[in-house]
């Protein structure tokens, strides 16, 4: 069984355009000449950072292609479900009596915590999907986080 990563459609842009660049990058490799495998009678390190290289490069791209072939686009909800947190949520918060906090609730590669963007699958996101506005969730000693807004417009 294989993972699905989900992605807004930003997020799978980023990654085509990566999976696009990297494979135009290692097709110049390949046709580019190798350095010679010996130096002498030792093994040029020229030409084991080259295979090394090569070796990144093949593997960076099949981690997206296998991405590639396994994800699913973030949607927005059905009106009735949208007073709900789930992926694509931005949520607003207010921890105790600290400021308003607010998070997007994202997919694993999209997950960026210092620009608001929360994985679905970290301890923060897990515990905020499922819950509504009103609704106050304790969290790891960090006190009592209560649902502001729930807000889907970007999804």
């Amino acid at each position: 069984m294989s993972k699905t990563y989900y992605l807004t459609k930003e997020g799978l842009e980023k990654i085509k355009k990566e999976n696009e660049d990297l494979q135009n990058l290692y097709r110049k490799e390949v046709l580019k000449e190798a350095p010679s495998i010996l130096e002498g009678d030792t093994l040029n390190p020229d030409y084991s950072f080259f295979q090394e290289n090569l070796e990144e490069l093949e593997k960076r791209i099949e981690e997206l292609n296998f991405i590639l072939k396994n994800y699913r686009i973030i949607k927005r909800p059905s009106k009735e479900d949208q007073d709900t947190v789930n992926l694509g949520a931005k949520v607003v918060l207010k921890n105790g009596s600290s400021k308003e906090e607010e998070y997007r609730i994202v997919g694993t590669l999209e997950a960026d915590p210092f620009s608001g963007k929360i994985s679905n699958e970290s301890p923060l996101g897990m515990t905020f999907i499922g819950k509504k506005i009103g609704e106050k969730i304790p969290f790891n000693g960090s006190g009592n986080y209560k649902i502001l807004k729930i807000d889907y417009e970007e999804v």
